[in-house]
């Protein structure tokens, strides 16, 4: 991308380059995203940064018109497996905000300087001007949909002072909490911010790049959700999520331009890794104009691609719990799957209250299930040992499934387990890992699909022919997928049975 193909975006006001990079005005010292409605500014007068943290540490102010700190995230995170997309991912998930750059750069396993200077390179600030920015839109999220007194958000945002606070909001929206606060959209509702028991709800708008497709990604969610852990309700996908501070409880339901989310926590810190970790659940910050451009170039795809555009991928929001479930849903029916699952979190599982009732439980860590009995993995002696082998080496650290993960190391630790093959490793880096270039080649589900379409029988052949999809093969699954008549292809119509 260059700048002429930059600056034909922002006369466009094209919402497709939104997140990809930041527009910065010189002579009003304002930064915006592509589509900003205001009037285009002169391209003598615009620089192009790769980030709101850039523009924010080199002295611009956010847009109060575009609000570009609340635009889609930039794809390339989420679907690059180098040392930078791995240092971003661990940024959004909180991670410098836990445990500072120092601990950012022990997860990578790289010095401080390394990961300071290949950040900088890319993102144009370093981590912590990078964790700064998150902070920023953290406080905006709490100032404007919360009623909160503003000291309690201060600390909730991470800072380490009401003043610290005040400043950073000032520098960066150019107003006061205050200010900001009464700006907001209905403001006086949050002052009726609800509280139960120690929770915290919170109502959010989280942003996505048209088009989305939901059938297949509520519909795989709802169609494997977990008794007590995930539920389908009055249109609404709703989990527990366990979150560095505390328990969690998420509902997320789709709208036409966004997704409707309302989050239940019992600690306000954990908002920024909640929300990152619905978003990756989503498959949020992927470009479906980029992906089906390509896979609908394809003759093998393009009828089903002009029919669902903008399909994504079913993800997960916790990876050690996402790839336990995987193994035991080796060769067995999504209910039977299910099944095992309810039945570990029943017996190991933390019991939390939900606000709204109907889920009753966090699923268990792998720790907690190494010691599993028999009786609760019903399930032939194989398939014991193949959980108990996963399950040890994720609590002994052997294993990293985290957002800052090496793909290729993952793989291949995997495959190293007795009764893990390709069809599980695949699964975990299409589901957990986020990587767009998984594919399931094995998969009954697939298999079926390639059947259908009368592709050659060989391995060789068909690995010609699904290679051409590359690197966006995770979603030409979602398409395979969807040419069965099973339930994980559309949106459920009633509750999720119990």
């Amino acid at each position: 991308m260059n700048d002429d193909v930059r600056l034909r975006a922002i006369r466009a006001k094209d919402a497709r380059f939104d997140g990809w990079f930041i527009v910065a005005v010189r002579t009003t010292r304002i930064y915006c995203r592509p589509s900003c409605p205001a009037r285009t500014p002169h391209p003598k007068n615009v620089t192009f940064l790769p980030s709101a943290a850039a523009a924010q540490a080199a002295g611009y102010r956010a847009c109060k018109r575009c609000r570009p700190d609340a635009s889609p995230g930039s794809p390339e995170w989420s679907t690059r497996a180098d040392l930078v997309a791995r240092a971003m991912r661990l940024i959004a998930d909180g991670v410098v905000d836990r445990e500072g750059v120092n601990g950012l750069a022990a997860r990578l396993g790289y010095s401080t300087r390394q990961i300071e200077r290949q950040v900088r390179a890319q993102l144009g600030a370093g981590p912590l001007a990078l964790a700064r920015a998150q902070r920023a839109q953290t406080a905006r999220t709490l100032v404007e949909t919360t009623g909160l007194p503003l000291t309690e958000v201060a600390y909730a945002a991470g800072f380490g002072s009401v003043r610290a606070f005040n400043k950073m909001v000032r520098e960066v929206f150019g107003l006061t909490p205050g200010e900001l606060r009464r700006r907001a959209p209905g403001h006086r509702s949050t002052r009726d911010t609800v509280q139960h028991d120690g929770w915290q709800q919170l109502r959010l708008r989280l942003p996505f790049r048209r088009p989305l497709c939901p059938d297949n990604l509520f519909g795989h969610l709802a169609a494997t959700a977990v008794p007590g852990v995930e539920e389908w309700r009055a249109g609404a996908y709703r989990r527990t999520l366990r979150l560095p501070h505390g328990p969690g409880v998420v509902a997320v339901k789709a709208r036409a331009d966004h997704i409707q989310a309302r989050l239940w926590l019992t600690d306000l810190r954990d908002l920024t890794t909640a929300v990152n970790r619905c978003r990756h659940l989503l498959d949020l910050d992927a470009d479906p104009q980029a992906i089906d451009e390509q896979l609908g170039a394809d003759p093998v795809l393009a009828a089903m691609v002009r029919a669902a555009p903008g399909r994504r991928v079913p993800r997960t929001t916790d990876g050690e719990e996402f790839a336990v479930r995987l193994v035991l849903g080796q060769q067995i029916s999504t209910r039977a799957a299910r099944t095992h699952a309810g039945r570990l979190a029943d017996a190991y599982g933390t019991p939390i209250d939900d606000p709204d009732g109907g889920l009753s439980r966090l699923f268990p860590p792998p720790e907690v299930l190494v010691d599993a009995t028999d009786e609760s993995l019903a399930m032939p002696q194989s398939r014991r040992r193949t959980v108990r082998a996963l399950c040890t080496a994720l609590a002994q650290q052997e294993i990293d499934l985290s957002p800052g993960a090496d793909w290729a190391t993952t793989r291949d630790r995997l495959l190293r387990l007795p009764g893990v093959g390709p069809w599980t490793v695949e699964g975990v880096a299409m589901r957990v890992q986020g990587d767009p270039d998984a594919f399931l080649a094995t998969d009954l589900g697939v298999r079926r699909a390639l059947d259908a379409l009368h592709l050659p029988g060989s391995a060789a052949g068909r690995a010609e022919i699904t290679g051409r999809w590359s690197p966006w093969r995770a979603y030409a699954v979602q398409h395979l997928w969807a040419m069965g008549d099973h339930e994980i292809n559309r949106i459920p119509t009633g509750d999720t049975p119990s």
